[in-house]
C-alpha cells in the first residue's frame, strides 16, 4: 500500500533531512484530500497485489520483475487483470511475472538517447520531476542511482508505480512523492535532476527552469527534455489552443532558445546532446493504453503536422549544469 513514513526514515539521515520540515505536512494534506476520486478503489487493488512478490529483479536493461513461470498461470491472469485497473498505462514498458505491459509510450527508447549523454548515477541522489508511473526511477536505480526520487501529482501513477515496487520488494531507495515541482522548497541537495516531458506544459517556463536548478546542488547536473521546433534563439511556438489535442501546451522552444533560457537561468556547460522526432513507433495504443494516441493527433494525409497544423512533435535533450556561485 501507499505509505510514505519510509521516504522520512530514509531521509532523515541523509542531505535531505531538511526537507521533513515541509514534506509530512504536504503528503498528509494530500492523503486527505477528496480530490481522487478512484483512489480508494486503486488501493484496494494495490491490497491485493501484496501477495505477489518476487526476488528476480532486473533494473538494467529492462524493468523485468519476476520470471515467466514464477507464479501459476492461474495467478498469472489475476494479476493480468489486477494490473489492467490501473488503465491507462502510459510510461514504461513493464515485464511483470511474464506479463508485458505495453505502454503507450516505449520510454525505453527515450531512456536509450539520454543514457549515453550524463554523468554516471552510480551513487547519486536523482530527482525525476514529472516521472508518470516511475519507469525511469527503475531505470535510473538500475544505472546504480543511491537514491531515486520522482514526484508527479497524479494518483493513477502514483498507484501505477506502487503496483511495481511492491511486486519487485519494496526497494526502500526508490521514491514518488505526489507533488509538483512547484511544491518542493529549494533543496538544494540532488546530484542529478531529470525533467522530461514536462516544460511545455508549464505556464512559465522559465520560473520552471529556476524550480530545477533549486534542487540541485552545486555542480549537479540537470537533464532536460521537451518538445521543440526549428527556428533562431528568438523562435517559440505558443499554440493558440490544442497541440497534438492537449489543451495543456504553453511554450515550444528552438533549440537555441532553449540554450539561451538556460544560460539566463545562470546554467553552465550547456549543450543540446539529442534531437530526435516522436514517430507512431514511439507514441500508440495498445492493450494496456487504449485511448486514442499521436496516430490520431496528426493529419491523416500529412503525418508532419499536428491535426491543429502545427509541426508534428519533435523532442530534444539538453544537459546543463548548475554553477557554484549562486
Amino acid at each position: 500500500m501507499i505509505d510514505f513514513a519510509s521516504f522520512y526514515q530514509v531521509i532523515a539521515k541523509s542531505r535531505l533531512s531538511h526537507w521533513l520540515h515541509t514534506l509530512p505536512a504536504q503528503l498528509n494534506a494530500w492523503e486527505n484530500s477528496e480530490r481522487h476520486g478512484n483512489l480508494p478503489k486503486w488501493q484496494r487493488v494495490l491490497k491485493k497485489l501484496e501477495s505477489y512478490h518476487s526476488q528476480n529483479v532486473n533494473l538494467h536493461d529492462r524493468v523485468e520483475i519476476g520470471l515467466p513461470g514464477e507464479i501459476s498461470d492461474g495467478h498469472t491472469k489475476k494479476l493480468e487483470n489486477l494490473l489492467q485497473s490501473f488503465h491507462p498505462w502510459r510510461k514504461g514498458p513493464f515485464d511483470l511475472f511474464g506479463i508485458h505491459i505495453d505502454t503507450e509510450w516505449r520510454s525505453d527508447w527515450k531512456w536509450d538517447r539520454v543514457l549515453p549523454h550524463i554523468s554516471p548515477l552510480k551513487n547519486r541522489y536523482v530527482l525525476d520531476v514529472g516521472c508518470g508511473s516511475g519507469y525511469h526511477l527503475w531505470r535510473m536505480r538500475g544505472e546504480g542511482a543511491e537514491l531515486a526520487v520522482g514526484i508527479d501529482p497524479s494518483a493513477l501513477f502514483l498507484c501505477q508505480f506502487t503496483a511495481v515496487k511492491q511486486l519487485g520488494g519494496n526497494d526502500p531507495q526508490v521514491h514518488f512523492l505526489p507533488l509538483g515541482i512547484q511544491e518542493l522548497p529549494p533543496l538544494r541537495a540532488f546530484d542529478t535532476v531529470f525533467s522530461m516531458g514536462v516544460l511545455y506544459h508549464r505556464r512559465s517556463p522559465i520560473d520552471h527552469l529556476y524550480q530545477l536548478k533549486d534542487q540541485l546542488r552545486d555542480g549537479g547536473e540537470l537533464v532536460l527534455e521537451t518538445l521543440i521546433v526549428d527556428g533562431d534563439e528568438n523562435t517559440v511556438l505558443v499554440p493558440d489552443d490544442r497541440y497534438a489535442q492537449m489543451n495543456n501546451v504553453w511554450f515550444l522552444p528552438s533549440p537555441a532558445a532553449m540554450i539561451k533560457w538556460l544560460k539566463k537561468c545562470g546554467f553552465q556547460d550547456v549543450r543540446m546532446v539529442d534531437e530526435a522526432i516522436t514517430t507512431t513507433d514511439e507514441q500508440r495504443k495498445t492493450e494496456w493504453m487504449r485511448n486514442d494516441s499521436l496516430a490520431q493527433y496528426l493529419m491523416p494525409d500529412d503525418p508532419t503536422r499536428t491535426i491543429e497544423g502545427y509541426p508534428a512533435p519533435k523532442r530534444a535533450v539538453f544537459v546543463a549544469t548548475r554553477g557554484s556561485e549562486d
